[in-house]
């Protein structure tokens, strides 16, 4: 294998990968579909003679990626049959191993050299970006043409800002910029802030920077800033637009209109900080120091004194820096049930889009930001969901979520648990609300792929009662298996064995964002809010995805399979996952170093200094540097943390990874290395964060998990959903008490699967349930009664009532899904 010097960091996808450059020819398997760079791969195991193709430009890996996305394998095949890359078998080549290209996480992205710019120049294939060049043109002269240049200097705020109405029909200027321009790139998402100045569709309300009397003389001093900016943009000032205070708080929009107005003035990057990024990858130096609109000024100049980039127009060189080094790291999958039992999928399907219902809350473009939304959401739906406060906040969040789709996110449509519509690439504008249509009118663009129609092998229960609902990485695997077949892609199912790397679940992103920052997160929450299990979970999918090809490790495996606990065994096997559980007697001898009892030469027991967990996953790490390790640490606050993690407490900081220390028994230098990573859980009910020491809070990144009942969604016990005992006891509890006492869904969860019988249920609640309810309530039963009902507690004889297995679940049905949250 190449050595970790040779390889360089590219990104594909909003994914990370290690490169391993082309020796001049790729390596041809005789039954596997993947191109090699080195014939000592382990993953051919071919016995016959291997053969080779020609690679002089050293390119091959990236035009075949190119050629179709990755789970367009008929795109890929068409390529590969149009330059004859096949197999030994005649079948074509569809992906690279990961001896071409290997997935890494950010932090081992950021220790590589980038793919070389003059690699990347010679591989972009200026053509591909032709159609889009001319529409985002099209675009721009679209905006010119409703609001001419000239007009600015007096154009009316009612021309201009969000809130007034129906947006989607009068199109004001920021609806056009953050809705109606996609061509020109994105700018949609978070607070309507960004704008500057709108008006509040709830009540007709004003916002604007406060220093401003009222919405007039705001809008006087936003235009004149906004033309200001464009005219410093026309007279090569763009640094100079830093200096105009009424629009610094919206750089974004500010940004789309230079290029909107003034096209030779600047990239059209409008992100602060992908400027910054793509300005690190340009010159190899950190951007710092610059304000963001001086940042847009180096990028430009940049760009203006690179050769490389001689005759392309600015708008050229934005869909380069994107194609090559992509600052973004997500691509979303969600399924979407097209109606009640797939009723409109035939209109979608011919339509080209996707639709839900809620119309009582119209277009989302309307809204200021999420807030707003809830609101409305709320009046409009309160009652349809019996004031169930969680249930309309996760109802609120599937609308939502469409306003956030963007061109290359996946929808896969589904009618009930398991069947399989077909699978779109979200195109256009994304969303759009389609007034013509007599209900669902909230859609979304979709390009759609029927040849994924299928079954799942098991059903998937919580799309019962879910319409819009992310798909995590082993249930996409799995959606992927039931659908392609030989017919449709032109590939046989037995010879694909290609491994897609997904992009990391919404739940384990900020995981991975968290140790990339600090080196070390702590999970915190309630009881039974999934923490040990999140952290086993993000352990396999991501040191999975990142342990090249070791055996036994399946990072889209099923939590609660077989093959779960064999991917978990193998990365403990290697090393590269370590748990351990603390506690009061745990100390700095077990976690660092100390004296232990060891047999000595004479049979008897003798001390001896001996290494510690975290002692001996640091040695390893340090002789292992191309692959993160991770320690996972259960429940963390029960350990006296400041003895055991003595001076380490200091190494692990992010930016005193590398520095030694002495220890103090052994008088070795230590130190921390960048790939050793750590994830603590904790249990907020025993001990709140607030007391641990102070120095310890400072190095952790702090992630809480509250209870989630997405997993009980569609869940039954005889007529009790699960989903809604857990939410509205959790509300009662939460009226009572406090939110760190709240119930987790994993007490519903038994061996991973939700609980499915009234006895099971009964045991649940008389064994684990209530006896933490009345820990809780400190024996008041009158407490514990206000949680589950004077029917199951009887606060005058302090004891629970003598009802029979279906009493119990009968009575937690009326009290808990038909009277709600509300705690009497």
């Amino acid at each position: 294998m190449a050595d970790e010097q040779e390889r360089v960091a590219v990104i594909f996808e909003r994914r990370d990968y290690a490169l391993t450059p082309s020796p001049g020819e790729v390596i041809l398997p005789v039954h596997g579909r993947m191109i090699h760079h080195d014939p000592g791969c382990l993953h051919l195991t071919d016995s016959h003679e291997l053969g080779r193709f020609p690679d002089p430009e050293r390119l091959l890996w990236r035009r075949l990626i190119d050629s179709a996305p990755s789970d367009n394998t008929a795109g890929r095949v068409e390529f590969a049959r149009s330059i004859g890359l096949l197999n030994g078998s005649g079948r074509p080549l569809v992906s690279p191993c990961s001896c071409v290209l290997r997935p890494i996480s950010s932090t081992q992205a950021a220790a590589l050299r980038p793919w070389p710019l003059d690699e990347a120049v010679a591989a972009f294939d200026r053509d591909r970006f032709s159609e889009t060049l001319r529409g985002m043109e099209a675009a721009a002269e679209d905006v010119r043409r409703d609001f001419p240049w000239e007009d600015w200097p007096t154009l009316p705020l009612e021309r201009y800002a969000l809130g007034q109405g129906d947006s989607a029909e009068t199109k004001p200027y920021c609806y056009l910029m953050e809705f109606g321009t996609n061509a020109l790139g994105s700018i949609a998402g978070g607070s309507s802030m960004k704008h500057l100045i709108y008006a509040r569709s709830q009540d007709g309300s004003w916002w604007h920077d406060p220093r401003y009397a009222d919405e007039e003389e705001a809008w006087e001093a936003v235009r004149a800033g906004i033309v200001a900016a464009v005219t410093a943009a026309r007279e090569g000032r763009i640094a100079d637009i830093d200096s105009i205070d009424a629009i610094r708080s919206g750089p974004s929009l500010v940004s789309k209109t230079l290029r909107v107005y003034a096209p030779e003035g600047s990239v059209p990057v409008y992100g602060t900080d992908q400027v910054r990024h793509f300005l690190q990858r340009l010159t190899g130096q950190p951007a710092s120091g610059l304000e963001r609109f001086a940042l847009r000024a180096r990028l430009k100049e940049v760009v203006d004194a690179d050769e490389r980039f001689a005759g392309w127009s600015y708008d050229l060189v934005m869909e380069f820096l994107y194609w090559w080094a992509d600052p973004n790291r997500t691509r979303q999958i969600v399924k979407i049930a097209p109606g009640h039992e797939g009723r409109l999928w035939e209109e979608c399907r011919a339509g080209g889009y996707i639709a839900v219902g809620w119309d009582d809350v119209p277009d989302l473009r309307t809204y200021a930001d999420k807030e707003e939304f809830l609101a409305a959401f709320a009046a409009a739906y309160t009652d349809e969901y019996n004031g169930y406060k969680s249930k309309i906040s996760a109802k609120t969040n599937e609308v939502w979520k469409l306003l956030s789709l963007r061109p290359g996110d996946l929808v896969v449509a589904n009618k009930g648990t398991s069947q399989i519509l077909g699978v779109g690439r979200v195109t256009g504008d994304g969303y759009v609300w389609r007034e013509d249509r007599a209900d669902h009118r909230h859609t979304v663009d979709v390009e759609w792929d029927e040849s994924y129609a299928g079954r799942l092998e098991e059903p998937e229960r919580s799309w019962a009662t879910v319409t819009v609902k992310e798909v995590p990485a082993q249930l996409w695997a799995r959606i992927r298996r039931a659908g392609p077949t030989a017919e449709s892609t032109g590939v046989t199912t037995e010879a694909e064995n290609t491994v897609v790397a997904q992009p990391l679940d919404a739940e384990l992103r900020p995981i991975a964002d968290a140790l990339g920052r600090r080196g070390q997160a702590v999970l915190f929450g309630p009881p039974g809010t999934g923490k040990t299990y999140t952290a086993l979970r993000f352990a396999a999918r991501w040191l999975g995805e990142l342990s090249d090809g070791l055996p036994g490790v399946d990072p889209y495996a099923e939590p609660g399979t077989p093959a779960f606990g064999r991917t978990l065994d193998a990365l403990t096997a290697a090393g590269r996952l370590t748990t351990v559980t603390f506690h009061p007697n745990y100390g700095y001898e077990d976690f660092v170093e100390g004296f232990r009892p060891v047999k000595g030469d004479s049979g008897g027991l003798v001390l001896d200094r001996t290494d510690g967990v975290f002692k001996r996953v640091c040695a390893a790490a340090a002789s292992d540097p191309g692959h993160p390790y991770l320690v996972v640490v259960d429940e963390l606050n029960r350990g006296n943390l400041p003895r055991i993690f003595g001076e380490l407490i200091t190494l692990l900081e992010k930016d005193k990874r590398g520095y030694s220390v002495l220890l103090p028994l052994s008088q070795e230098r230590f130190s921390v290395p960048d790939n050793v990573y750590l994830i603590g859980t904790m249990n907020t009910a025993d001990r709140s964060i607030r007391m641990l020491d102070a120095a310890i809070r400072r190095r952790f990144a702090f992630l809480e998990l509250l209870p989630d009942s997405s997993p009980l969604q569609g869940c039954h016990v005889e007529q009790l959903h699960l989903a809604d005992l857990l939410d509205s006891l959790n509300q009662r509890i939460r009226t009572h008490l406090d939110r760190e006492k709240q119930i987790g869904q994993a007490f519903f969860l038994p061996n991973g699967a939700p609980v499915d019988s009234a006895a099971a249920l009964a045991s649940i609640i008389r064994g684990e349930i209530l006896p933490l309810l009345q820990e809780y309530a400190y024996d008041d039963y009158s407490l514990l009664a206000a949680f589950l009902g004077e029917a199951l507690v009887d606060p005058e004889t302090h004891t629970l009532r003598d009802l029979s297995d279906e009493g119990l679940t009968t009575a937690l049905y009326t009290e808990l899904q038909l009277k709600g949250g509300a705690a009497e």
